[in-house]
């Protein structure tokens, strides 16, 4: 009987793993650049049985756990800003977060610092860093498709989109950002002619609100069925401790 106590449990923590996926993407659906968390499902140990001498299995139940995240383009969205950037396509600006260690986002919300650097968001530079000389605005500064960056006609750098040979298991950070792990492998920088730019744009969130809130639906569903079917084994067990031999 506590066989059905820990397969419904673990049931209840497999669909909680699911909720919490979906609850943040729904949490990160204005994020720019943002691509929503996929989540897998697979059994737990079977145990082998013998009832009235016929053999079976009885599972323990099932859990869940982030496989990666959508590679989905979300959708591209003017903005004006000439240091708004959004990728078409695969690949991911590289910048250099705290202690120098590597970021990666396709959150193209660029802007400047005080010393002319293009920074992301948090005060990151770009890797490798673009610096606007004395007397360049943001408003002078051109991008081109190919990542190219000038004001008038000086060069002033070149973005490089990079990528890893396995993005689902990039570390997700806050707001949209991803750590290298050994198991992503090492940044690559992408070949010029896979490289996407467009100027002036941000690449909304890919998450589908209408699938999400579908999910969340299903998953509370389930959930709820794991949490009654512990009640039904409480019950169960309550009467068996209450019965009294004659």
């Amino acid at each position: 009987m506590l066989e059905g106590l820990y397969s419904a449990a673990a049931g209840m923590a497999a669909q909680q793993e699911q909720l919490d996926a979906v609850s943040n993407d729904l949490a990160n659906i204005s994020t720019s650049g943002y691509q929503s968390e996929r989540v897998a499902f697979s059994d737990l140990l079977y145990n082998a049985v013998d009832e009235a001498g016929t053999e079976s299995s009885i599972g323990a139940g099932a859990s869940a756990q982030t496989i990666g995240r959508s590679h989905a383009q979300g959708s591209i969205q003017e903005t004006g800003n000439p240091l708004d950037l959004a990728i078409e396509g695969e690949g991911y600006f590289q910048v250099k977060g705290s202690g120098g260690r590597p970021v990666l986002t396709r959150d193209g919300s660029f802007g400047v610092d005080a010393a002319g650097t293009i920074v992301d968001a948090e005060g990151n530079p770009l890797e490798p860093p673009i610096k606007l000389p004395p007397g360049v605005s943001p408003g002078d500064v051109k991008i081109g498709v190919d990542g190219s960056v000038s004001a008038g006609k000086k060069t002033l750098g070149q973005i490089k989109l990079v990528n890893v040979p396995s993005p689902d298991h990039l570390l997700a950070g806050g707001g949209g950002t991803l750590t290298p792990t050994t198991a992503s492998g090492t940044i690559t920088p992408l070949g010029a002619s896979a490289v996407k730019i467009r100027q002036g744009a941000l690449e909304g969130s890919n998450v589908d609100m209408s699938k999400e809130m579908a999910l969340m639906v299903s998953t509370q569903r389930d959930y709820q069925m794991s949490s009654s079917a512990i009640q039904t084994e409480s019950q169960m067990m309550s009467i068996a401790n209450q019965l009294r031999p004659a």
